[in-house]
C-alpha cells in the first residue's frame, strides 16, 4: 500500500498496545509490538505478524536495541505509540521512594528515552508519535500523586515534541483514556470490589462509570482507533493535541455530581 508505515507500540503485548498493533496491521502497516514481558508480544506477534521485539524502556540501551531492531527489519521508523505504563496507588505523603522513581522512570523518562532514539528516523520519515496518557493527567484523583504527575508529564512532553520538531514535519499528540477494560484496569476494579465489598469486576466497571455520559467504560479498540488516526496522514494538521477518549468524564462539572443521583437515577 502507498502509505504503509512502520510502527514501534510499547506496551504491545496487552490492552490498549495489542489493540494497536492488530489494528495497524490490519490496515496493512508494519508494526513492532516491545514490553517486558515476552510471552504476550510473542502471541500478538504470531496472531498479527507484528515484529515481537521484548525491550525495558526505562534501559537506555534496551531502547537503543529497540529503534535499531526496527529499523534493520524494515528500512525506516515511521511512528511510536508510547503506550507502556505502571501505576502505584497513593497520596503524595504516603508514596515511597522506590513506587514514585518507578512510576516516573517507566511512564515518563522510558518515553523520552525512545522518543529521543527515534527522532532521527523519524524527522526523515516525517514521522508522528501517539502517547498514552490518561484522564488522570488532566484531572486528579484521590491517592494518585505518582501516575497523575506522570500522566500531566507525558502530556507536555508529547508538546514539546511538536512545538521543537513540528517546523520539522514530526507530530507528537496523546490520547487520555478514562477507564478502558485492559488488565491493568481489571486488576484495579477487582480491588475497588473486594474494598467495597461489591460483586465482581463487572459491578465494580458499572459503579466507576455510571455518571459517565457513556454509562460504560471504554473498551482498547476504540482507543486504537484514535490512535490509529493520529499516526495516519487523516491527522496531518494535528499536532500537539490531546484527545479525551473518556466517555464524556471530562465533561462532567464535579459539582453537579450529587445532583444526578436526584435528577436521573441509572436504567436497568
Amino acid at each position: 500500500m502507498t502509505d504503509q508505515r512502520v510502527c514501534v507500540v510499547t506496551g504491545g503485548g496487552t490492552g490498549i498496545g495489542a489493540a494497536t498493533a492488530r489494528l495497524l496491521r490490519a490496515a496493512g502497516h508494519h508494526v513492532v509490538v516491545s514490553g517486558r514481558r515476552p510471552e504476550p508480544l510473542a502471541r500478538v506477534a504470531e496472531e498479527t505478524g507484528a515484529l515481537a521485539h521484548p525491550a525495558d524502556t526505562r534501559d537506555p540501551a534496551a531502547v537503543a536495541g529497540l529503534v535499531e531492531a526496527a529499523v534493520a527489519a524494515y528500512g525506516r521508523l515511521d511512528g511510536l505509540v508510547l503506550n507502556a505504563g505502571i501505576a502505584r496507588r497513593g497520596a503524595a505523603g504516603d508514596l515511597s521512594d522506590e513506587d514514585w522513581e518507578a512510576v516516573l522512570r517507566t511512564n515518563v523518562t522510558g518515553p523520552f528515552l525512545l522518543l529521543r532514539g527515534a527522532l532521527p528516523h523519524l524527522l526523515r520519515a516525517r514521522g508522528a508519535v501517539v502517547a498514552v496518557a490518561s484522564v488522570s493527567g488532566l484531572r486528579n484523583g484521590f491517592g494518585n500523586a505518582a501516575y497523575a504527575t506522570s500522566k500531566a508529564a507525558l502530556i507536555q512532553l508529547c508538546r514539546s515534541v511538536a512545538v521543537d520538531y513540528g517546523p520539522r514535519g514530526v507530530r507528537a499528540n496523546t490520547v487520555c483514556p478514562s477507564w478502558v477494560r485492559t488488565g491493568m484496569a481489571d486488576g484495579r476494579m477487582a480491588r475497588f470490589a473486594e474494598e467495597a465489598g461489591g460483586e465482581g469486576v463487572d459491578a465494580a466497571y458499572e459503579e466507576v462509570t455510571r455518571l459517565l455520559p457513556a454509562r460504560r467504560p471504554g473498551e482498547p479498540e476504540e482507543v486504537a482507533e484514535a490512535i490509529s488516526w493520529l499516526l495516519s496522514p487523516a491527522a496531518s494538521f494535528v499536532n500537539g493535541a490531546t484527545l479525551t477518549i473518556d466517555g464524556g468524564a471530562t465533561a462532567i462539572d464535579a459539582g453537579h455530581v450529587p445532583f444526578a443521583f436526584r435528577v436521573e437515577p441509572r436504567p436497568h
